[in-house]
């Protein structure tokens, strides 16, 4: 079983930046590939980023490449979420998601654990 509790959300102009991050609770956090996910108003949930349970391996979804970074401090037991330049187009709900398999998280957006989410606004 694991927990996760995202924070670092909030409101900020366009072309700003936000760290988010993700605390994960379990001693088996290591052996999970970790994303993170958002949901605008109307919209469904979507891809974000992912990253393997080693951090050897990241992907993104082509509307953040380039501005965006996923990393992971297993010792710690967190993931994080760099945003920079970000848009209008950003603003959402971003959840932070878990799977024991990296394909769950990057291909198929059916990971095993969710976060509560948190609202990322940006103004333009």
């Amino acid at each position: 079983q694991v927990q996760l509790v995202e924070s670092g959300g909030g409101l900020v102009q366009a072309g700003g930046s936000l760290r988010l991050s993700c605390a994960a609770s379990g001693r088996t956090f290591s052996s999970y590939a970790m994303g993170w996910f958002r949901q605008a108003p109307g919209k469904e949930r979507e891809f974000v980023a992912g990253i393997s349970w080693s951090g050897g391996r990241t992907y993104y979804a082509d509307s953040v490449k380039g501005r965006f970074t996923i990393s992971r401090d297993n010792a710690k037991n967190t993931v994080s979420l760099q945003m920079n330049s970000l848009k209008p187009e950003d603003t959402a709900v971003y959840y932070c998601a878990a799977s024991n398999k990296y394909t769950n998280v990057v291909v198929t957006a059916t990971p095993d654990y969710w976060g509560q989410g948190t609202q990322v606004t940006v103004s333009s």
